[in-house]
């Protein structure tokens, strides 16, 4: 990644219209200008050039950025604010360090089997310390940067990784790998079961690279670039192993498949090499429902009931409509078996915001999921779909907190599900 961008020159391209400071996640509730992209992009530009000292307080101004995007997707002049908080924040991280947890999450996202092992142990004693609650499990106790009552994701039996052989043949002549993603492996495995009843229904071969790792988003959000870095090469070189076998990888996750078509290139931008290895596989790389949408037939084998399943409203990730410019795909999918009620602003952000903001932050987040709880609510439907697993994460907490009824489902086992309805009725 390059490590210095010119701060001053996109602040003299910053024409100051203000059009992002209504859009913005973190002004809309903290109404401050510093906190508001054009604030970003001046502070940066006088960081840069010496007239503000990088310090704990400018530290703490950078890592409130939720980095949704939503003021590089308004802006007149394109300005990738996004991109230049993420450099900031690896300055950031290499003057000040990485906390002490993050330094182990890293560690760990480098290493399958600690995953593994974290993932049996946490499952085994999860009664311990959690209470089974909709849409994942409530902590019985103030834990370590997470308070009494939070809602976390479950902890699933076994991992999808190690619940498939990694070649399944459905009896077709295409081939798609799956890359799955932490949190559907780990918590929410029923995304991953029905991708894999998808592929078979239409009858297209599955393959399932038991050796993938993190795309690297977590420390890449964070600021944490040398193993940002690693994990873009170590999954590099373990694609290209299979990577002229397979039509596609699928990626049920709008921050991972993102990450992987837009920000790998970044990480690697400054070796030219490596851009054309990272471009190889993000060549064919895809999230998985707008895949499903362009190159398969799912949309008629999806059935089209007049007795709709349930209501189902849906919310819109970041990395996804903003960055990818899906959204109509997997909507195009669910409103032929359920009854689709649009929230008042389904591209609003989340909160999720990364690592930092989940833990050292998490007032932040809880504050933007209060106001994606009200939408939620004020549908009145049933379910909330989303694309993304972070999403899911924070839209479960959020409703947990607000006392909201909904289910989340991703937009997948909701397809899944109607498949499999008309399949029992048959």
């Amino acid at each position: 990644m390059k490590t210095k961008f010119n701060f001053a020159e996109y602040e003299r391209e910053c024409v100051k219209c203000a059009k992002c400071v209504p859009t913005c996640t973190i002004h809309s509730i903290n109404r401050d200008e510093t906190t508001s992209p054009r604030g970003f992009i001046h502070l940066m530009a006088n960081m840069q050039d010496g007239s503000l000292k990088l310090d704990k307080n400018l530290k703490k101004i950078f890592e409130s950025c939720f980095l949704c995007v939503n003021c590089v997707s308004i802006c007149p002049s394109q300005i990738q604010t996004d991109l230049m908080i993420e450099n900031a924040r690896a300055e950031i991280a290499a003057k000040f360090g990485l906390a002490w947890f993050k330094r182990i999450i890293f560690f760990v996202l480098k290493r399958r089997s600690l995953q593994n092992i974290a993932a049996k142990f946490g499952y085994l004693f999860k009664s311990c310390g959690f209470a089974a609650a909709p849409n994942g499990m409530r902590s019985r106790f103030a834990l370590p940067m997470t308070r009494r009552g939070r809602l976390l994701p479950p902890i699933a039996d076994q991992s999808f990784l190690n619940a498939y052989p990694e070649r399944m043949d459905f009896g077709g002549d295409r081939t798609v790998a799956i890359f799955i993603g932490c949190l559907a492996n780990y918590a929410y495995t029923g995304v991953g079961d029905s991708l894999l009843y998808i592929l078979k229904a239409l009858k297209i071969n599955a393959f399932i690279p038991k050796d993938q790792l993190c795309c690297g988003a977590p420390p890449y959000f964070t600021g944490d670039m040398r193993t940002t870095k690693w994990l873009v090469k170590y999954n590099v070189e373990y694609f290209e192993l299979f990577i002229d076998t397979i039509d596609a990888i699928l990626v049920p996750e709008a921050t991972c498949s993102n990450m992987i078509i837009a920000d790998w290139l970044h990480v690697v931008s400054d070796e030219p090499e490596w851009v054309k290895r990272v471009r190889r596989v993000v060549d064919k790389t895809f999230i998985a429902s707008q895949w499903l949408h362009n190159n398969t037939d799912l949309l008629s084998v999806t059935p089209s009931l007049d007795q709709k399943i349930a209501s189902v409203t849906y919310h819109d990730p970041c990395h996804a409509k903003k960055t990818q410019g899906v959204f109509k795909e997997p909507r195009a999918f669910l409103e032929k078996s359920y009854e689709i009620k649009e929230m008042s602003d389904s591209s609003s952000c989340c909160g999720f915001g990364g690592v930092t903001i989940q833990s050292e932050r998490f007032a932040l987040a809880e504050a933007v999921g209060k106001n994606k709880a009200a939408m939620i609510a004020q549908t009145e439907a049933e379910i909330v779909s989303a694309e993304c697993s972070a999403c899911r994460m924070q839209i479960g907490e959020a409703l947990n907190r607000s006392g909201g009824k909904q289910i989340f489902m991703h937009p997948l086992e909701l397809i899944a599900q109607s498949l499999k309805k008309v399949g029992s009725n048959a």
